[in-house]
């Protein structure tokens, strides 16, 4: 078992020497598609919603809720019930405000980013406004608005039995395969004879944005010279344009205007490279996991951590054994410090992950740690 006190030489030689041990090598994430990073503008998922009455609960509904009382009012009325009206010509809701097995509830639906058909089904998420608990509930025929407020076309109506998870509190629900679409929603992926690629967010930068531009650039002609064998090398180049770090635009080529879909299938199968993120930091504090790239470096910096001592110095390239020995004055630069290997040093000393994370946030905070650090 090593000692809490370590003292900077040995602490210098792991954290810092340790690296030296494997050539350092860019590397690139190998078998990826252009489909496996980006996305097509227009493909994004749409969310429909309503309000919903539960019945069928015991005893845990709303408390003496009004508008509850309303909406079952109103529901028993368009369903051939009889409903008193008071001295005001308004529904009397004396006869059912006392209703303990009813819940008024927020429904709400994901469309998926490739749409929907008229008589698909849909999952559907049900939360209570004020009941206590919707187990053993069903919802009654709701229909289903889109997100605007002002258009009040029904999209999909949904129905069916409660399903609680063990994992979630009793006033939230599902229904799997509750909706049914009442009209199909089809989401666009071209605008103005192009389509735009849409880089995934952990992908999104001006390097990967430029490698996409070049990939298709270089490899369009090759990728479309079947389709387009009798067409001109103008009508078969393609002429991709990145936008920023996010966006990439394409115009789509003449000899695909009839059939964009081949064209994107083409263009979502070419082969990407792109340098991994080895300069990278996830830290997932809930799960207590902390994933480091292998090229985080720290400065040179003293570490003082409950009685724990670590001096991080950066080491040559080449130590040598016989200290009569001079330095090669030809001798690569000093290397920082990896904190990869500070991580492994402090592993072996059982250090808690929790004071890991507390380190990293310090380094950081410093601007002691060359590496991007994220949070989830």
């Amino acid at each position: 078992m090593f000692p809490r006190f370590i003292s900077a030489l040995l602490l210098a030689l792991m954290v810092g020497g340790a690296s030296l041990l494997v050539p350092a090598s860019p590397g690139v994430a190998g078998g990826l598609m252009l489909g496996d990073i980006c996305r097509l503008k227009g493909q994004e998922g749409n969310t429909l919603q309503g309000l919903g009455l539960v019945v069928g609960l015991q005893g845990t509904g709303d408390p003496n809720a009004r508008p509850t009382a309303r909406a079952l009012a109103r529901m028993m009325q368009l369903m051939g019930g009889q409903v008193d009206r008071d001295m005001a010509g308004q529904l009397d809701l004396s006869d059912v405000e006392t209703a303990k097995n009813v819940a008024l509830v927020f429904v709400s639906a994901q469309i998926p980013p490739t749409g929907a058909q008229q008589g698909d089904t849909i999952n559907l998420r049900v939360n209570a406004i004020s009941a206590k608990s919707l187990e053993g509930g069903y919802l009654m025929l709701t229909p289903l608005l889109g997100p605007r407020s002002d258009n009040q076309k029904v999209f999909a109506l949904a129905e069916g039995p409660l399903q609680l998870s063990p994992d979630e509190a009793r006033t939230t629900a599902t229904i799997q395969g509750g909706a049914k679409m009442e009209a199909t929603v089809n989401t666009s992926f071209s605008a103005g004879g192009k389509i735009t690629l849409i880089i995934n967010r952990d992908f999104a930068t001006f390097d990967t944005a430029f490698r996409i531009e070049e990939e298709i650039n270089n490899l369009g002609e090759i990728t479309i010279g079947i389709a387009g064998a009798n067409a001109n090398a103008s009508d078969r180049a393609l002429k991709a344009r990145a936008i920023g770090q996010s966006y990439v635009e394409v115009p789509i080529p003449p000899v695909y205007r009839e059939n964009p879909v081949s064209f994107i299938s083409l263009i979502l199968n070419i082969p990407i490279q792109l340098p991994k993120n080895s300069s990278r930091v996830v830290i997932n504090e809930r799960d207590g996991v902390v994933v480091i790239g292998e090229d985080v470096e720290i400065a040179p910096v003293l570490i003082s951590h409950r009685g724990l001592r670590i001096e991080a110095v950066p080491m040559k390239t080449f130590v040598p054994l016989d200290t009569t020995m001079p330095l090669d004055p030809q001798a690569p630069p000093q290397q920082n410090a990896k904190l990869k290997n500070l991580a492994d040093a402090l592993n072996a000393l059982d250090v808690p992950t929790e004071d890991l994370i507390a380190i990293i946030k310090t380094l950081k905070l410093k601007g002691d740690l060359y590496g991007e650090v994220i949070f989830q």
